[in-house]
């Protein structure tokens, strides 16, 4: 199982100006999240997942993850 905090504090480890919102959708390892990061300007959206995907990749492969709904956008 993994908290909330411990899921934006890997987040933002790898993206350190980030805003992370974290919602549970079922249990505490199916999780919608959200990322605003400056770090994804210009990058295309596969790139922006896969930047966020890499620091929750131990979680996601042990399963304390099983599900993650990710939307990543820029600051306005």
């Amino acid at each position: 199982m993994i908290t909330k905090a411990e899921v934006i504090n890997l987040i933002t480890k790898k993206l350190p100006n980030s805003q992370v919102f974290v919602e549970n959708l079922k249990g505490n390892d199916h999780l919608q999240v959200t990322v605003i990061a400056s770090e994804f300007n210009g990058l295309s959206l596969v790139k922006q997942h896969q930047l966020v995907y890499s620091a929750l990749k131990e979680e996601l492969a042990s399963e304390a993850i099983h599900a993650l709904a990710l939307k990543t956008e820029t600051p306005n």
